[in-house]
């Protein structure tokens, strides 16, 4: 077994992290959404990033233990689950809904999340909304 060597007193004050993040990116989940005829009941297509910047404590350092990190599986089964709970009219709803979720969790100390439909217009990579707490 390979050990580290230690590195204390190496890494100069001015390296120091000064902020943790955590992201998923352009998770693919089928959405019945939309106000117009043709979308009710029709699901579509909505990419759903997030960013999750969280408390030093929630982004181990000295161990490698999966029960110590701030858990992103759940960021994805999260979205699943309130993308599959309902129908939405607005992105801007499902945005919020995904926000607040993650928001109230232990250890989040800034939050980015975006959505977008990738297959609204030919000549253009998608239409979107985002929140963030800064």
């Amino acid at each position: 077994m390979t050990t580290r060597p230690p590195l204390d007193g190496l890494v100069p004050a001015t390296l120091a992290p000064r902020s943790r993040r955590i992201f998923l990116n352009d998770l693919d989940v089928s959405v019945d959404i939309g106000f117009h005829d043709a979308e009710i009941g029709n699901p579509q297509r909505i990419l759903i990033s997030v960013e999750v910047w969280v408390e030093e404590a929630w982004f181990p350092t000295e161990t490698d233990d999966a029960e110590a990190a701030w858990n992103y599986d759940h960021v994805r089964s999260e979205i699943h689950r309130i993308a599959a709970a309902r129908r939405f009219n607005l992105q801007e709803t499902l945005v919020r809904q995904v926000y607040d979720s993650i928001a109230a969790r232990a250890g989040v100390t800034a939050l980015r999340v975006s959505a977008r439909k990738p297959d609204i217009y030919p000549d253009c990579a998608g239409v979107g909304v985002e929140l963030a707490s800064f």
